[in-house]
C-alpha cells in the first residue's frame, strides 16, 4: 500500500463498558477521539449500532480524508482469521463477523482485526515501555488478564489474533476453575476482582467507604495490612510462573505490565521481581526485566492503529509476523 506522512488510520477499541474511537496518526497522535458506552446486554445489531455511531463521528471529522485503514483492538476472544469476534462480556456477539461489518460502515477501507491484549503489545512496542526490544511480553493485568508478544522485531498475533494470551496459562494445577472452563489460570489468580475476593475470604475488610476494590486491596497493603499484602503478593507470584514460562519458551527480555492492577506500584511489582527470580532460573530467561506500562487508557487505541500499519505497510512500522 502506497503511505506517506499524511495517512491516518482510525482505531477501534471495543470492551464491555465502552467502544473508544480514534484518529491516529503516524507519530501515534490521537487526533480525534469519540467514545460510546457498549449496550454490551443488547442484541449484536445493537452492538454494531453503538460501533457504526463511533465511525461516523470520526468520520465526520475533516482528517477523515486521510484515513487509510481502520484498526480494532477488541475484547475477546477473537478470530482474525475468520474476522470474528465472541467477547465474554458481549453476549450478543457471538461469532460476529466484525471485520466485514466495519469494512462496509467505513466504505470498504482495509480493516485488521486483533484481540486487546495484542494492541496494549504493538502500543508499548512501538511507543512505550517494550520500544527497543526486539522480544517482549506485554500484559494487561485488570479485571482480566490479557497479553501479546513481540517476537524478533515484530508483532506476533498468531493465526487467530490470540496469541500471548498469559491470562490462561495454568500456573497452579490443582487450583480453582477459571471462566475459561480451565483450572488454576494466572486469571483466576492474578485479575483485580480475583485480587479481592481472597482477600476479603482471608478476612481482609473495607473501610468506611465500602470499597472492596483491588484499588482498595491495594491501598490497605501499601499501609501495612498483611492480608492485603498477602493477597498482593500470591498473584504477583501467579504473574511471576507466567512471565517465566512466557520467557523460557519463546526468549523474551522484557515483560510490561500495564492495567488497573500494575496501579498498584511497588505492591504488586517488588514481590513480583522477587519470585521472578526464583522461577526464571535458567540462564536465557533469568535476565528478563519486568517495568511498568507507560501508555495508560490510551493503549489500545494507538495499538489497534499500529498493528493495522503493521499489517498493511504504513508509517514504516514492521510487517506483524505471518499467521494473521
Amino acid at each position: 500500500m502506497h503511505t506517506d506522512p499524511g495517512d491516518l488510520v482510525a482505531a477501534l477499541d471495543i470492551g464491555g463498558t465502552k467502544i473508544a474511537g480514534a484518529l491516529v496518526d503516524g507519530r501515534g497522535r490521537l487526533l480525534r477521539r469519540v467514545r460510546r458506552a457498549t449496550p454490551a446486554d443488547g442484541d449484536a445489531a445493537a452492538v454494531m449500532a453503538a460501533v457504526v455511531a463511533v465511525l461516523g463521528e470520526l468520520a465526520a471529522a475533516a482528517e477523515w480524508s486521510g484515513v487509510r485503514a481502520v484498526g480494532i483492538g477488541s475484547a475477546g476472544p477473537v478470530d482474525a482469521s475468520a474476522g470474528c469476534v465472541s467477547p465474554v462480556n458481549v453476549p450478543g456477539w457471538r461469532g460476529f463477523p466484525l471485520v466485514a461489518e466495519v469494512a462496509a460502515a467505513s466504505g470498504g477501507l482495509p480493516v485488521v482485526l486483533v484481540g486487546d491484549g495484542v494492541a496494549m503489545t504493538a502500543a508499548e512496542h512501538w511507543q512505550g515501555a517494550a520500544r527497543g526490544h526486539d522480544n517482549a511480553l506485554c500484559m494487561v493485568v485488570s479485571t482480566g488478564v490479557g497479553g501479546g508478544l513481540v517476537l524478533g522485531g515484530r508483532l506476533h498475533p498468531g493465526p487467530t489474533g490470540n496469541a500471548g494470551h498469559i491470562g490462561h496459562i495454568s500456573v497452579d494445577l490443582d487450583g480453582d476453575r477459571c471462566a475459561c472452563g480451565g483450572r488454576g489460570c494466572v486469571e483466576r489468580i492474578a485479575s483485580g476482582p480475583n485480587i479481592a475476593r481472597r482477600a476479603l475470604a482471608a478476612g481482609w475488610r473495607p473501610g468506611a467507604d465500602g470499597d472492596a476494590s483491588a484499588e482498595a486491596v491495594a491501598a490497605a497493603a501499601r499501609a501495612g495490612d498483611e492480608v492485603a499484602r498477602a493477597s498482593f503478593a500470591r498473584a504477583a507470584r501467579a504473574l511471576a510462573a507466567g512471565i517465566a514460562a512466557t520467557a523460557t519458551l519463546v526468549e523474551v527480555d522484557v515483560a510490561v505490565v500495564g492495567g488497573g492492577v500494575a496501579g498498584a506500584g511497588e505492591v504488586l511489582f517488588g514481590p513480583l521481581r522477587a519470585c521472578l527470580r526464583e522461577y526464571a532460573a535458567l540462564s536465557f530467561a533469568a535476565g528478563v526485566q519486568v517495568v511498568p506500562a507507560r501508555l495508560g487508557a490510551d493503549a489500545g487505541l494507538v495499538g489497534a492503529a499500529a498493528a493495522a500499519a503493521g499489517e498493511l505497510g504504513l508509517w514504516g512500522l514492521p510487517g506483524n509476523a505471518p499467521g494473521i
